[in-house]
């Protein structure tokens, strides 16, 4: 009874592995070739929504305001994933119909560009009013304050925020396998569901989605302790 026991431990040990490595190629390709071209495309875009929304929430225009607190209030009142789900699901039934990436990257550009637009918006209001003013007595038209004096500074104390904003998107893309884009939890779905192994392949796909944040951290790490060598 004891040598049929650690003959069938061992078997299960055996399969265990072979499913691991298995899946492992497959995991990593979904997330070199989908995850992270979605998170890089969807961060890039909600940057520049960001800032063009943050300059809006500064303008001296009330429509121009207005209309970017609608966006922000509404993205930031409304779940991610009821958004990606009224791109995906909804808009068919008024006959605009949308393939998975492009509503993924629809929906997490709006999203990313909703809350980077306040972290944006707070760097701007961080830099003193004395460098306005004395941009402005050398004669500096407001874009060239902007891109020369304000968006240099800015850009150092946002880096952290936008950052960590980079790697919680890295995560937050596993929701695009519920309107069927095929990214790396959406392979570790398929997979899981060919050898009912739900818990050994989804533990695999958070061990990289883990390996992924560390590295990000890590280059995160290292572009703050470079900017802080401008520091005085």
């Amino acid at each position: 009874m004891y040598l049929s026991n650690i003959f069938t431990n061992s078997e299960m040990q055996e399969k265990y592995i072979d499913i691991f490595t298995s899946s492992f190629l497959p995991l990593v390709k979904g997330a070199l070739y989908n995850t992270l071209p979605l998170t890089f495309i969807a961060f890039g875009i909600g940057l520049v929504l960001a800032v063009i929304t943050a300059l809006m929430r500064l303008s001296g225009s009330k429509i121009l305001r207005g209309m970017a607190r609608v966006y922000v209030s509404l993205i930031r009142g409304t779940p991610l994933l009821v958004q990606l789900f009224i791109i995906f699901f909804g808009l068919p039934s008024v006959g605009v119909t949308i393939n998975p990436l492009i509503s993924a990257v629809i929906g997490f550009s709006l999203n990313m560009g909703a809350y980077n637009s306040e972290v944006i918006r707070a760097a701007i209001l961080s830099i003193p009013k004395g460098q306005w003013e004395a941009a402005e007595s050398i004669g500096m038209s407001h874009t060239q304050m902007l891109r020369r004096i304000i968006f240099p500074q800015a850009t150092r104390v946002s880096i952290p925020p936008l950052s960590n904003s980079f790697i919680g998107l890295v995560k937050d893309t596993s929701l695009a396998s519920l309107i069927t884009y095929s990214e790396m939890f959406r392979k570790a779905q398929e997979i899981a569901s060919q050898n009912y192994e739900f818990l050994l392949v989804y533990s695999e796909a958070a061990l990289i989605y883990w390996i992924i944040c560390v590295a990000l951290t890590f280059v995160q790490d290292r572009v703050e302790n470079r900017l802080e060598r401008y520091v005085s």
